[in-house]
């Protein structure tokens, strides 16, 4: 989610869309704890193996990523699993230039020996592989021996399981939560409002747009921006939506994401942003304090903090907070699927089971969602802290990190995570949002009429993926 999955992976997509990282992290979006190093765009396969067990072949598990995020918690598992009689053949295709699908759906439809038991999936384009064109090849939990019980005692975020879902069968989990917080500058908070109090923040920032935009005036007297950029709004607006990009088969533009033509407008002709784009260079200076005006806030998940917010924040580190946002939403994230054809060998299923429950629900001290939420992957190092999908793992886990002035996230990220939708995507989202998010830019600009900013819209949505307006 690459020693900064999420960054890199943010970086990929902006290739393809300008909208952003979807991320794991982020888009999607790795953790330090992980030691990932950069994706290559070709694949690499390598073994992972434990130690064999006297009787019994070892079972070959075929793990396919766009990071090696995951192929390197396979070390950590097999670690602290001696006895399991497994190995980890892994292949990493980044996702840059659309490489990792393509090769995935050639490989899952070729099946056989070679084909991927347990693969990954980011928000960008997980619904394609939960509910979509490619869900079929996904074994439900269910039928792996993960029940829903299980999901329920981890504490899962309801969102995760809703985009892992299909027609009530759980197919996909992750183990990070993306849920979004708005992440503000303690020292303008006390200039603005007296207080960077989180709990204050909250209920000047929100809940809803008409308080955002009250306080946004407020910080603009002040002689600061609220935002960086549009982009930062986008992603609250784009998944607190009531319904999603296509409904019936059509394009559909859901009143709150239509909104945002004239909330984009309404911060330009405000000045209450720098007018950046995010995830480019004007962007990051706004986090350090040396864009065109101080900025207030970023709205993100615990991965824009710990992955890209970290390392460009300079001398403002230790000067912000966290506080829950105006509206629920996520951002990014990497969902763990298995081939279904594993369910039909005993001994590969239950290894497969086993490594996917212990990333995704095991809410141990062991669990990889513990090690991740502490930054304790690699022992006597003091790594990356995370949002992880079990609340309950977020409640025994110590989520202070200095970058946030020594503040708890997890105090505000569990509320945070339970209260993002995950009924809102669709599998052409990538590809939409970047439309849409350049036609609102053209309005902005003053460009194009708003009239001409949706019929355009409409019109290349048409064009290149062949779907009709409402």
């Amino acid at each position: 989610m690459k020693s900064m999955k999420r960054v890199l992976v943010g970086i990929s997509t902006l290739l393809v869309m300008s909208s952003a990282l979807a991320a794991c992290g982020g888009n999607s979006n790795s953790n330090s704890n992980s030691n990932a190093s950069s994706p290559t765009t070709a694949p690499a396969a390598n073994a992972t193996e434990a130690p064999a067990k006297s009787n019994g072949e070892k079972v070959t598990i075929n793990l396919w990523s766009f990071t090696d995020e995951i192929p390197n918690m396979t070390k950590k598992y097999l670690e602290i699993h001696p006895e399991a009689n497994v190995e980890f053949k892994t292949t990493v295709i980044a996702t840059t230039d659309g490489a990792y699908q393509p090769a995935l759906d050639q490989a899952l439809a070729a099946g056989g020996k070679d084909a991927p038991d347990i693969y990954a999936a980011e928000s960008a384009f997980v619904l394609k592989y939960t509910q979509g064109d490619a869900s079929s090849y996904a074994a439900n939990y269910a039928d792996l021996g993960l029940d829903d019980q299980l999901v329920k005692d981890a504490g899962i975020a309801q969102y995760s399981v809703d985009i892992g879902s299909k027609d009530g069968q759980l197919k996909g989990l992750g183990y990070q939560a993306t849920g979004g917080a708005f992440i503000y500058r303690r020292s303008l908070a006390k200039d603005v409002f007296g207080t960077d109090d989180p709990a204050t923040i909250k209920t000047e920032i929100g809940p809803g747009w008409d308080k955002f935009f009250e306080a946004a005036a407020k910080v603009k007297a002040k002689g600061y921006g609220m935002v960086s950029g549009d982009g930062d709004i986008w992603h609250p607006i784009e998944n607190s939506s009531d319904t999603g990009w296509i409904v019936d088969g059509k394009l559909h533009i859901d009143p709150k994401r239509e909104a945002f033509l004239d909330l984009s407008k309404k911060l330009k002709d405000n000045g209450y942003y720098n007018d950046t784009t995010d995830w480019t260079e004007a962007w990051f200076a706004d986090m350090s304090g040396s864009g065109a005006q101080p900025v207030f806030g970023f709205f993100g998940p615990a991965w824009l903090i710990n992955y890209t917010m970290k390392d460009q924040v300079k001398d403002t580190s230790g000067d912000w907070a966290v506080t829950e946002p105006p509206t629920g939403f996520f951002w990014g994230g990497t969902w763990l699927l298995a081939n279904q054809q594993v369910t039909k060998d005993d001994a590969k299923k239950q290894a497969v089971a086993d490594f996917i429950k212990w990333v995704t629900l095991d809410t141990s001290e062991t669990g990889l969602q513990y090690y991740w939420a502490n930054g304790t992957m690699k022992e006597g190092e003091q790594g990356t802290k995370d949002s992880v999908a079990s609340s309950v793992v977020m409640g025994k886990s110590n989520g202070e990190v200095p970058l946030l002035g020594g503040q708890n996230m997890f105090d505000v990220f569990v509320p945070a995570n339970a209260n993002a939708s995950g009924k809102n995507l669709t599998q052409y989202d990538e590809t939409i949002n970047k439309l849409w998010r350049d036609q609102v830019r053209e309005y902005t600009a003053g460009n194009k009429s708003r009239d001409k900013a949706l019929e355009t819209f409409k019109q290349q949505v048409k064009d290149q993926l062949n779907i009709e307006s409402e």
